[in-house]
């Protein structure tokens, strides 16, 4: 789709024949909720917030489809309960009260699931292994014999994979019916589906060896229990996979994804560049220093990772990696370009963006139509207020929010400057309104 120069951020969009009423959305984020008897009111407490403030449309961050296994973290929400995705409701009401839209991400973690690197989780769920879309690479086999890792995969049958695709059909049943506006499939970030897409992952021999049928099959049936229903998927390319993955998902391999899935009927596509791991790729900033060097989370670092030694060398790889990865704004702007010019379907592009002008430059320049923020929710939940006026994100791209979260921690931001200043701006009235 091609841009025009006078877009601006308040302009309207439609996606699948809905419209949302502006072009910033808040991206996908871990809000911690569970499944528990809390879990409603946590999500009303993150995100209404963001609706209240301005957002257009809100992305509730990934929900597994399954009852058992793929959560990538934890406290991650379960929605293959038709009574609990009911209970919603109360927070599909409260974002529409302000005029915002909202849609549920559906996920599963596959071989990133919390079985393969958490050990207090492990030890919790004795025997639950990783749903596996074909025999996991050499490194994965690797690191599980040198006891890094714990690697117990269920290759799916053609049959298990068409049933994994109904579960998401099903879980879209249910979000529809709860009065969600969309479905946005996790298609990145290492899940199962980007493990279906990856030729790192998908060596398979039956008609799934085509990852992007894993993906239509999910088409399917979602428009089978959930109608019309706009439905958005990420789409990865794996650029920042270490030199020695020889095969993996290049950016043209990901354009040219996006555009079959364009031509498939989903109604809109976020590209995203990432590695084939879960790494600093899809975080990039600085070293969160202040969150590894935290006394009350010690503990419960060396719980995850397995000891004191584990939980030292994953903080020394995530200090090398900040080093790769360094805070980029707008680093998946490149590949949403491409991916505009090959689709005619909305792109929306997240990934380091602060600041209005930039949003704008973007919008106007013809590398997207709509602009996501996600991180900085956690810094400041009503950041519209102020970004849709000109100011700038507080958030510096530390990641002091993000490293807690595998311990269970919910995402706030743990930057003394930053949570001062939205004090102050809290007793200013700055997030009063628009």
């Amino acid at each position: 789709m091609q841009g025009d120069s006078t877009t601006t951020l308040t302009d309207s969009l439609e996606i699948g024949g809905l419209t949302v009423p502006n072009r910033l959305y808040r991206a996908p984020l871990l809000e911690c909720a569970g499944n528990g008897p809390g879990a409603v009111e946590t999500y009303i407490d993150e995100l209404e917030p963001a609706a209240e403030a301005g957002a257009g449309l809100i992305f509730q961050g990934a929900s597994i489809v399954t009852e058992d296994g793929g959560c990538a973290a934890p406290n991650m929400t379960r929605v293959h309960n038709p009574e609990f995705v009911d209970q919603l409701s109360a927070l599909t009401d409260r974002i529409h009260e302000h005029d915002s839209r909202i849609f549920i991400q559906l996920a599963h973690g596959g071989l990133r699931s919390l079985s393969l690197w958490h050990s207090e989780y492990r030890e919790q769920h004795p025997g639950e292994g990783q749903l596996a879309v074909s025999k996991p690479p050499w490194q994965l086999r690797a690191a599980d014999r040198a006891g890094l890792i714990n690697v117990d995969a269920d290759v799916l049958s053609t049959s298990e994979v068409r049933e994994l695709a109904e579960s998401f059909g099903r879980a879209a049943g249910y979000a529809a019916d709860a009065g969600y506006d969309g479905i946005h499939l996790s298609g990145a970030n290492m899940g199962i589906i980007q493990q279906f897409l990856s030729p790192y992952y998908n060596d398979r021999d039956d008609e799934f060896a085509d990852g992007v049928r894993f993906l239509l099959a999910i088409r399917d049936a979602v428009r089978e229990h959930a109608g019309d229903i706009p439905l958005v998927t990420k789409v990865p390319a794996e650029t920042a996979a270490p030199p020695f993955v020889r095969r993996h998902l290049t950016r043209e391999d990901g354009v040219h994804i996006a555009a079959r899935l364009a031509e498939a009927g989903y109604d809109a596509l976020v590209p995203v560049e990432c590695s084939v791991y879960w790494d600093a790729s899809l975080i990039r900033g600085a070293y969160p220093d202040r969150a590894w060097s935290a006394d009350d989370l010690s503990s419960a670092y060396e719980a995850v990772f397995g000891g004191r030694f584990r939980a030292r060398a994953v903080s020394l790889l995530n200090r090398l990696q900040a080093r790769q990865f360094p805070a980029e704004p707008g680093w998946n702007a490149d590949f949403c370009r491409a991916v505009r010019e090959a689709v005619d379907v909305p792109v929306l592009c997240e990934g380091g963006l602060r600041e209005r002008e930039h949003c704008e430059e973007l919008l106007d320049g013809g590398a997207t139509d709509m602009v996501g923020i996600g991180r900085p929710f956690y810094a400041e939940p009503r950041l519209p207020a102020r970004l849709l006026r000109g100011e700038r994100a507080l958030c510096g791209s530390c990641n002091n929010c993000t490293v807690p979260q595998a311990t269970g921690e919910p995402g706030r931001c743990r930057t003394p400057e930053v949570v001062r200043q939205r004090a102050q701006y809290e007793k200013q009235g700055a997030y009063d309104g628009t």
